[in-house]
């Protein structure tokens, strides 16, 4: 009889759901209580109809959230400067220039420059 129930259980997961709650990659444990079926349960159910283990197809269907997490920022960057700017600094690999000049610098620079004249004589 717990064949027969674990069997209509894996039956119960809806792949479009699965994919989705993989694409916003939840965990293992979270799909498993959205889906109220257990963690080996959604195991064998990737066995049975991906022939791959949930790690495996965790990892493909993840890639699906990203892309649209990239586009949505893409469509955001347009209308706000402050993910523009994150965008170019991750892509593009523009950088936030800061000149800093220090008083102890300008002092070190000044030693040197005496040490060179004594050096010199």
């Amino acid at each position: 009889m717990a064949k027969g129930q674990i069997k209509q259980k894996q039956s119960t997961i809806n792949q479009g759901t699965f994919e989705n709650l993989c694409a916003i990659q939840c965990t293992k444990t979270e799909i498993a209580a959205v889906l109220n079926v257990s963690e080996d349960t959604i195991e064998k159910w990737c066995k049975n109809t991906y022939n791959k283990n949930f790690a495996e197809v965790f990892s493909e269907k993840r890639e699906v959230g990203r892309m649209s997490l990239r586009r949505s920022q893409w469509r955001l960057a347009e209308k706000n400067p402050t993910m523009a700017i994150w965008l170019g600094k991750q892509y593009l690999n523009q950088r936030d220039n800061i000149e800093v000049e220090s008083k102890q610098l300008v002092r070190v620079e000044e030693l040197l420059t005496k040490i060179e004249e004594e050096a010199n004589k």
